[in-house]
Formats: structure tokens, sequence, C-alpha cells
């Protein structure tokens, strides 16, 4: 018979990495309640010389909330389309954009209150995952903005959904949240210029991706594994030839392709079956 604590860490490592997101945020939200903390050190200020003496808020602001209603949606938004987003790219992807987010929400919230005190307001902090949950859900909005999704009885394009979400954060702006709302477009312009950069070919998150890497490989024990040679197979797309793969319609092929990713990761697609995922996404 297992126990309690061996029970949870199989369960948790079940989990994808955005589920896990929403654990740790879940946890820190009941703590912090619970025990009545103060984390004024991990809010993200309004002042750029406040971020000077904790550069890390920059991150950790976005693992607080205020109240049960600010965090339940977020990581509502979060789960549903942490899904959609990990069925079609890496994990570590997702985790580019989702932190990216979070720094460009947090910078565009610094910068509107240095810019228009007098419209921002002084002294105020940001917290929240709301700006890294907008940068997902523009990205995937921007990438394939004419795949339909149902809502209720209807179907609606996504990028309905994103234009929606965007003009009410710009008419939210006027209202007591200003900055929250100058954070969540701050996400949500990072969420669509990755897309748009990545329809191209260039995934704009690799750089951080390896800084976060290096970072990681710092707490980790130096013993270095064997390296091993890995040879990856461009004639075939999912197991199939590519005679096999042409002669599927367009529907089949993309289950192939999405399995492929769901197997590899998006990395492992060759140009002309990115650039196929993408026309078929418009």
């Amino acid at each position: 018979m297992t126990t309690l604590g061996q029970d949870i860490k199989d369960k948790l490592k079940r989990l994808n990495v955005l589920e896990r997101i929403i654990v740790v945020n879940a946890v820190v939200f009941i703590i912090e309640k619970l025990f009545r903390l103060n984390l004024e050190w991990f809010k993200l200020p309004s002042d750029f010389s406040d971020v000077i003496l904790k550069p890390w808020s920059i991150i950790t602001y976005a693992f607080l909330h205020g109240d049960v209603l600010h965090i339940l949606f977020n990581m509502l938004w979060l789960y549903f389309i942490g899904r959609m987003i990990l069925n079609l790219f890496s994990p570590k992807m997702a985790l580019n954009i989702y932190f990216l987010g979070a720094i460009c929400g947090g910078l565009l919230f610094m910068l509107g209150y240095q810019l228009f005190p007098d419209f921002f307001g002084v002294n105020s902090t940001l917290v929240g995952a709301s700006a890294a949950v907008r940068a997902l859900l523009i990205f995937l909005c921007a990438y394939m903005p004419n795949q339909e999704v149902r809502f209720f009885t209807i179907r609606l394009k996504l990028w309905y959904i994103a234009a929606a979400i965007v003009v009410l954060d710009v008419i939210g702006l006027s209202g007591n949240n200003s900055g929250g709302h100058l954070a969540h477009l701050g996400g949500a312009l990072l969420g669509y210029l990755y897309a748009k950069q990545l329809t191209k070919g260039k995934d704009i998150g690799k750089g951080f991706e390896r800084f976060m890497d290096a970072l990681v490989g710092m707490f980790k024990s130096s013993k270095k594994s064997p390296l091993k040679t890995v040879h990856k197979k461009k004639s075939k797309v999912g197991g199939y030839t590519k005679t096999e793969f042409n002669e599927f319609n367009n529907q089949k092929k993309i289950d192939v392709i999405l399995d492929k990713i769901s197997k590899s990761g998006y990395d492992s697609l060759t140009a002309e079956e990115k650039d196929f995922l993408f026309r078929a996404g418009k």
C-alpha cells in the first residue's frame, strides 16, 4: 500500500507542465491566505527603481492572486487553453510563451505607470497570472485564427475571441484595474508576436529557453550522462511514407502531424509539415 505522499507524488508526475503551474498557484494562494502572509517582496511594483531591489518579482507576481475569483478564472483559462496548446506544441514552447507573457505584461505595467502617472497613478503593485494566460490564448488565436471552437450551441473562430478579449482590456484601461488590464495587453502582445514569428519559422522564445535551461542546470548534479546520437528520419511523417501521407485527405494529414507533435514535439516537424499545418489553420 502506497503512502499518501507517494500517491500525491505519482499524481503530480502525470500532470502536464501547465497543470503543475496551476497546482503551484493554488498551493501558494492557500498558504498565503491560511497563514495571512505578507508577500510584498514577491509582488511587482510599478516603479522601476523598486524592481531593482527585487528583480525576481517580474516572475513571482504571476504566482500571487488577490482573491478566490481572481485565481479561479485565471486557472480555469489556463487549464483549457493549456490542453489545446500542448496538443499542438511542445511543453517547453508553452512555458516560453507563459513566462515571457508574464514578463512582457509586467514590463508594460511598469512602463505605463512611469510614462503616464497622472492616468495610472503611483505606487501600485501587480499580482496575478492573467498576462501569462493572455499570452497563451492570443498566441493560439493568432497562430490559427480561422480555427473554430464550440461555445455552447455556436461555433466561433479563434480570432473573434482574441479580438473581443483585447477590446475588453482596452476598455478596462479606464476602470479601477487599469494597471491590470495594461499588463493583460502586454501579455497579449507577446502572444501575438510569438505566433506571427513562429509562422515565419522563427521561435523567438529560444533565447529565453536556453537561459532557463542554463539556470536550471546550475542546480542540477554536475554528473553528465553518456551522449546519445539521435537520428531523425524525415522521409516519413508519423510512420507513413510521403506517398502514403499525400494520399490522405486534409483532416487525416492534420491528425497525423498532431500525433507526431504529441510524441516528438513541434521542433521535430519538417519545414514542409509546419507549412502545411499553418495553411490548414488558415
